[in-house]
């Protein structure tokens, strides 16, 4: 590396935060500025540690090493090259990931983590600044027709991947525009949208054809699309939310937390809501049951709306402040986590189940709970929950979101002739194919819920399983 002790002396520093009584008015994203010189202090910490544990922790094996050299050097043309070998959407991952990559850096044994997910968000940016990242169209066609659906994380990266092989690529969309979750279920404040809008020239003007408003599976039909295209790629996503059906579930107030995000990405965009009922937290007690992402990004979005008071309730014991010995480095650790929402006024409650929803003339007022004792087994296996003595309360409650969650991919239409596993996602092979010849899948839709890195990775390598098939095919 550039700097060799880098590690023993600088100390870990990543972009301050808005103020939050500034941030909390609007839903622009929430960093200041990170200068280039700080930036590349930062990467002068990636140490020559021989075997860089940070490509275990991360799904899209990014060169993480070598492109944090090229930023130390002021090298950015090469480390936007490095970057992009591996990851289509550096600006996406900058933004949203959790960074399991930084919980196995090397220097994270007995010290901060190198600042990784900054350094690629900033590498993404200088990229876009310096016009380093332009379109890169085939150089040669091949004739094939691969249809995509779905325009998230996953299919968007394989539609970029097959249309820069030579196939002409057409990306389906249901909503309005293009993007899935990066659009309709990322807060803007934590990604704005026009960072997927810029990305999307890009593949168009690589020959990517997007359409949207089309729901596959009814209009087109599978029978179609397999009849007009080569390959058929499927990347819809997990979108079934895990429920809560308890009594009193079918009082108003009660909604998916993903129903309540999408509203105000499509408010925020000047789209229409869509179906079903207007969902605002604006003078209202909000509790978001589920502690992960979704329920912090509802957080963070009531608090903006005007909630009178927003608690988030998770079934689970609360972790502890640091690394859990059972989760040694260089895994993912267990350990609590605070983020920017929570930072903008939350109250959070751990090891609270829910027993039932109560109200009054049809609308939710209370949720009952229950508070939780886990202990764990003497030999070492799954901790067990039981109910505390007389520890019933309730929680003021005018809306509730259900924040815990997806369980599989919407079923019939384009699932129905495929099989599925028993969680009821689409069974793979290592090519990514279906049980249906020339029909593949990628993404949530064939892995479960995940992370939009691994999504990434999924797409990307679904494509080389696309391409591989159709070359053969070609070749019969």
């Amino acid at each position: 590396m550039g700097k060799a002790t880098g590690f023993m002396e600088i100390n870990r520093e990543t972009p301050e935060e808005r103020d939050v009584q500034e941030r909390i008015r609007d839903y622009k994203e929430l960093y200041l500025p990170f200068s280039n010189e700080k930036l590349q202090e930062q990467a002068a910490r990636c140490m020559d540690c021989g075997v860089p544990f940070c490509h275990s922790g991360c799904s899209l094996n990014n060169i993480i090493p070598q492109w944090n050299d090229w930023v130390y050097r002021g090298r950015w043309d090469l480390a936007v090259e490095t970057m992009h070998r591996t990851n289509n959407f550096p600006e996406f991952t900058g933004r949203v990931c959790p960074a399991p990559c930084e919980s196995s850096c090397v220097v994270a044994i007995n010290r901060e983590p190198v600042s990784i997910r900054e350094i690629e968000r900033v590498i993404a940016e200088e990229g876009w600044k310096r016009g380093l990242i332009v379109p890169v169209p085939p150089r040669k066609k091949t004739g094939k027709r691969v249809v995509i659906v779905g325009s998230g994380p996953a299919g968007l990266a394989a539609a970029q991947q097959l249309a820069r092989l030579g196939h002409d690529c057409t990306v389906l969309e249901k909503n309005e525009q293009a993007g899935g979750l990066l659009r309709f279920g990322i807060p803007d404040f934590k990604l704005d949208k026009s960072v997927i809008d810029r990305r999307l020239g890009q593949l168009v003007a690589e020959g990517v054809t997007i359409r949207t408003g089309v729901t596959a599976g009814r209009d087109p039909t599978f029978a179609q699309l397999r009849r007009d295209y080569d390959a058929l790629l499927l990347c819809g996503g997990s979108e079934v939310p895990r429920d809560l059906p308890l009594p009193g579930r079918e009082l108003r107030g009660i909604h998916f937390a993903m129903d309540f995000l999408t509203q105000q990405n499509r408010r925020i965009a000047g789209s229409p809501l869509g179906q079903g009922p207007e969902i605002v937290a604006t003078g209202k007690h909000v509790v978001v049951v589920g502690g992960g992402d979704t329920g912090s990004d509802c957080v963070g979005t009531s608090v903006r709306q005007g909630a009178l008071s927003v608690t988030q309730i998770e079934l689970l014991p609360k972790p502890p402040a640091a690394r859990a010995p059972e989760t040694p480095w260089p895994l993912w650790p267990y350990q609590l986590r605070t983020s920017s929402s929570h930072r903008e006024g939350c109250t959070r409650l751990w090891s609270i189940q829910s027993k039932g929803f109560t109200g009054e003339s049809g609308q939710v007022r209370q949720l009952e709970c229950v508070r939780l004792l886990w202990e764990q087994k003497v030999d070492g296996g799954q901790l067990t929950m039981k109910e505390a003595p007389e520890s019933s309360f309730s929680l003021k409650a005018d809306l509730v979101l259900l924040a815990m969650g997806f369980v599989h991919p919407e079923r019939g239409g384009l699932l129905q002739d495929v099989a599925l596993d028993s969680r009821g996602n689409v069974v793979i092979d290592k090519n990514h194919m279906t049980s249906v010849a020339g029909v593949f899948a990628a993404g949530d839709m064939a892995t479960g819920q995940s992370l939009v890195l691994k999504a990434i990775a999924g797409g990307r390598s679904a494509a080389r399983g696309v391409d591989a098939w159709l070359r053969q095919e070609a070749n019969v």
